[in-house]
């Protein structure tokens, strides 16, 4: 079996998995706004889904990462299809960034 070599490697540009990353921080932004919107606390979020408010405040927090599967039961528990919440978080996420300030100088 052949291997790329490193030279691949230096070159390859990988997807940003880090959780701390300024898209991930838009996608916890959403869920969490999402649930708001919902009128739902944590404690009733994590009734409807059968967890704790722990799990669902480390989900918010990004201590605990969700999987699709996760993300459609969470949508499900809000009243939001998994689409809708795809389409908002696109949208933030499409949105031009504001402008930084100009120092002065």
């Amino acid at each position: 079996m052949d291997y790329p070599d490193f030279a691949f490697y230096a070159q390859a540009r990988f997807v940003d998995k880090s959780i701390t990353s300024a898209e991930y921080a838009i996608f916890l932004r959403q869920l969490k706004s999402a649930r708001q919107s919902s009128g739902l606390t944590q404690e009733d979020l994590a009734e409807r889904l059968g967890e704790t408010q722990s799990f669902i405040s480390k989900c918010e927090r990004g201590e605990r990462r969700l999987d699709v599967v996760e993300l459609r039961a969470f949508c499900r528990a809000f009243g939001l299809s998994l689409t809708a919440f795809s389409q908002r978080l696109e949208r933030s996420l499409s949105s031009p960034k504001k402008p930084g300030h100009k120092r002065k100088g």
